[in-house]
């Protein structure tokens, strides 16, 4: 302290902090009062008197007060017994102290009356700021935080709330004993404000990131056993267990509650964990329940009545504050609470199901009740826009990619198609997922050749399995029709419709509603124009017609239910092709009776043929080779049986598409195979001849083979191939490739039979079926069609020398008689193979002739 601060204080002291109260000996002077005479104990005294002795009066009560409700300078020790706790913290009440708090306190008294509106002699409000406030801070407080940084909850949560209730109880005391008695309506008012004080006090005090963390892991940890206890069947000890983690867990919420730290923030963590709850009880109870009918959303629906609703409203009285005068509003449950809990289940489940709704309709067959579950969900338009969004975003993640099959997509489409049909009778939800799904499958280009196949696949034949849409033959089983798009022109009304509804009120701009939307009419509605199916069903039943030999019921139902779709015109070649191959066994049996072609001779072959009306059917393989002079005399007598009947007609013999059955009598084995043509040609060239030795097998190189048949390269080697791993045919050399016939199975050849040639087997009938369609593809046809302009090609190179590509397309425009049909891409793709085997060169942008 500075001198003149010193000298200042000596003469004038600073008023000290503590009131020290006047001693009890002070004697109160005064004058006697009217009418008493002079020195009698009742004086009259002078305001100012009767103002010093009242002061007098009141320093001594509030001594006395203040001192009872000072608090010791020490932590509260929660682990002391309650003798001890008593002993040091609850003060005993003397006469004295009872006067002395009655005169601050009471409204009757003087004291009280003087300072009724004075701040500053409010005896409650000293005890809450001076006393309470300053020992917390200083000795409570450390303790509460530190409690909240030890342990695993809920050890530590448990431990703070019974700290909070004994220093909550230590603090409320003396307005619960001596000063309750003195206030009016026993101090209900002036506790429940100090009480509020001191929860405000707790709340601003302690960190409540922390307590909110703890809180919430606390309550996430017993709703879990609690709501689990409750809703699975348990052994008896295991349900008492559950019980008692029960009113454990209200009573730590009620203490919560009475130390302030419930309330709102409590119920906002307890809404949290309890939705947590909610999801999570359904995803552990019913994900993968997918069984028809389904029973889930009832199930779900008791428990959230029974079990749920009936812990929420035990936990919500637990966190009820009595001295609130809207608790009850804030934790009244109703009917309809009951009611809005059980909604947000079933969009939790829906929510669930939506994230399994691809797996669902993978497994379509055991997924009908997740979509019955689904439909619950999808009732207002939020919950449609998620559901389709959600799935067709997972849909073009696990599904239109490279890596799926076009057979894999048509599969996962088809059930897509019949799932959301059963969710949305309406088509609308339908409408949105399928059209990326449809605008992918247009860009493959084996999707409608996988569709036609599918729709003639037979489900019972073993052997059309593999990459056939079986689902397809499966759908053609149950329909009568297949119109896939409203009979009424767009734009159009039925006003003879009395069925009639306007589009739902989340359909697109582009929505349309299919009178009959089922599997086969939305498939054969993919493509843009009717062409394309049409031309791709051509080829396929040209093809299955050529290899069918007898029941062609399906082929004939598929065509007049396509006829009653894309009408009778458009699929007059299709009905010619089968009217051709239906009348070619009448007129087979008539040129056999006449040209006496069915032989009685065993070993004689036999010669059964198909006709065909070149200009309906689709472009066929016509690769010529060598045909054994037994069948060559035979199609000779059968063209003159046919040329009798069918006059001015004459028949072009396909040898390329023909099958033949081939038995070969070999020393120690008879081995009989449904070949093709060309190897049935190729085994016939191993016949012996007289210039091969008979005592060794017959041999032939690859050279003679090639020269002998006038068979192109690609089909030699399918039949070596294909007779090699039927063990028939032996690779001798390969410097030049020679193949002997095994006419006997040595140890080592019958061990082959069962392992190696197992793998050769099978790629000979890979090579065959690559081989054995019938029906020209449409590169194969633009290569036929190209080589006829090869020859303008060549002409122009050889005369005008090298040309870029767009003057050889704007040349070919000019000189082909009917112009040139194809494009730039189209030739620019010939000419480089034709590159590529080395006819031309191709520099600088140039194509010329190499020398």
């Amino acid at each position: 302290m500075a001198l003149h601060d010193r000298i200042f204080a000596s003469v004038f002291p600073p008023p000290s902090e503590v009131d020290v109260p006047t001693p009890a000996a002070t004697p109160v002077l005064g004058s006697s009062g009217f009418g008493e005479s002079f020195g009698s104990q009742h004086l009259l005294q002078s305001p100012v008197e009767n103002s010093a002795a009242e002061q007098i009066k009141w320093d001594r009560a509030w001594h006395t007060a203040t001192s009872y409700l000072t608090l010791p300078s020490e932590p509260i020790n929660a682990d002391q017994d309650e003798k001890t706790l008593r002993d040091k913290w609850i003060k005993s009440v003397s006469p004295e102290t009872q006067r002395a708090l009655a005169y601050i306190l009471s409204e009757d008294s003087r004291g009280r009356q003087i300072r009724k509106t004075s701040d500053s002699d409010d005896l409650l409000r000293w005890y809450f700021e001076d006393v309470v406030l300053e020992h917390y801070m200083q000795y409570a407080l450390p303790g509460l935080i530190k409690i909240l940084g030890k342990g695993e909850i809920p050890e530590p949560l448990f431990e703070l709330g019974q700290e909070l209730f004994l220093i909550q109880l230590i603090y409320l005391q003396p307005l619960k004993e001596p000063i309750a008695q003195i206030l009016g309506n026993s101090g209900t008012a002036e506790s429940q404000r100090f009480e509020a004080d001191l929860h405000g006090l707790f709340t601003r005090t302690l960190p409540q990131s922390l307590v909110s963390e703890n809180l919430a892991t606390f309550l996430r940890q017993q709703c879990s056993l609690i709501l689990r206890d409750t809703n699975s069947p348990e052994t008896p000890n295991k349900v008492t267990s559950g019980q008692d983690v029960r009113q454990r867990t209200l009573q730590f919420m009620r203490n919560l509650q009475s130390v302030g730290l419930g309330g709102y923030q409590a119920q906002r963590i307890f809404a949290e964990i309890m939705s947590e709850t909610l999801t999570s009880h359904i995803k552990s109870t019913y994900a993968g329940q997918w069984s028809s009918p389904s029973a889930v959303v009832e199930q779900m629906h008791h428990w959230v009545e029974n079990s749920f609703s009936r812990f929420v409203v035990e936990m919500l009285a637990s966190m009820r504050d009595q001295g609130a005068a809207t608790a009850d509003e804030l934790t009244k449950v109703t009917h309809s609470d009951v009611e809005r809990w059980q909604d947000m289940g079933v969009n939790k489940l829906g929510a669930l199901r939506t994230d399994e709704l691809f797996n669902v309709i993978v497994d379509w067959d055991y997924g009908r009740g997740a979509i019955e579950d689904l439909k619950r969900y999808v009732t207002v338009p939020g919950s449609r826009t998620y559901v389709t969004s959600t799935f067709s975003s997972v849909v073009a993640h696990r599904l239109l990619q490279p890596g799926a099959s076009t057979t894999e997509i048509l599969q996962v489409y088809i059930s897509i198609i019949r799932a959301f049909t059963v969710l949305d009778p309406k088509g609308v939800l339908l409408d949105r997922v399928a059209r990326p799904i449809r605008r992918y499958l247009r860009e493959r280009d084996d999707t409608v050749t996988i569709v036609v196949g599918g729709l003639l696949a037979d489900p019972e034949d073993n052997a059309s399995t593999g990459d056939a849409l079986l689902e397809l033959a499966v759908e053609m089983s149950k329909n009568n029709s297949l119109k896939g798009e409203d009979d009424a022109e767009d734009g159009e009304l039925d006003f003879e419709d009395m069925n009639w509804m306007p589009d739902p009120v989340d359909a697109g701009p582009e929505y349309k509603k299919s009178k009959n939307s089922d599997v086969i009419g939305s498939l054969i509605s993919l493509f843009d124009s009717n062409d394309i199916f049409v031309k791709e069903f051509q080829n396929i039943l040209g093809e299955r017609l050529l290899k069918k030999e007898y029941d062609f019921d399906r082929e004939i139902r598929v065509l007049e239910l396509l006829k009653i779709r894309f009408g009778e015109s458009v699929l007059q070649a299709c009905e010619v092709m089968l009217r051709d191959i239906l009348d070619s066994r009448r007129v087979d049996t008539f040129i056999h009776k006449d040209q006496q072609l069915n032989l009685d001779d065993e070993t004689s072959p036999e010669l059964h043929t198909r006709i065909l009306s070149h200009l309906f059917w689709p472009s066929l393989h016509s690769e010529t080779f060598f045909i054994p002079p037994e069948i060559t005399s035979l199609q000779s007598r059968y063209s003159t049986g046919f040329e009798a009947l069918k006059q001015s007609r004459k028949l072009t013999w396909l040898h390329a598409l023909g099958q033949a059955t081939v038995t070969l009598d070999l020393e120690d084995r008879t081995v009989s195979e449904e070949v093709q043509t060309w190897q049935a040609s190729v085994i016939y060239a191993f016949q012996p001849t007289q210039v091969d030795d008979p005592s060794v097998p017959v041999t032939r190189t690859f050279e003679e083979l090639l020269q002998s048949l006038e068979m192109t390269d690609s089909l030699l080697h399918n039949a070596l191939t294909f007779w090699i791993g039927k063990l028939v045919l032996k690779q001798t050399s390969t410097t030049p490739p020679a193949y002997t016939v095994l006419e006997t199975l040595s140890d080592e050849d019958a061990a082959q039979e069962g392992t190696t040639s197992a793998a050769i087997a099978a790629a000979a009938e890979t090579a065959t079926a690559a081989a054995a369609p019938a029906v020209l593809s449409e590169h194969e046809v633009a290569q036929e069609k190209m080589e006829v302009y090869w020859q303008y090609v060549v002409g122009m190179l050889t005369n005008g020398g090298a040309m870029p590509l767009q003057q050889i397309v704007m040349m070919l425009k000019l000189t082909v008689p009917g112009g040139f049909p194809f494009g730039n891409e189209e030739l620019k793709s010939f000419l480089e193979g034709e590159v590529r085997v080395g006819k031309l060169d191709f520099a600088g942008g140039t194509y010329k002739i190499k020398h």
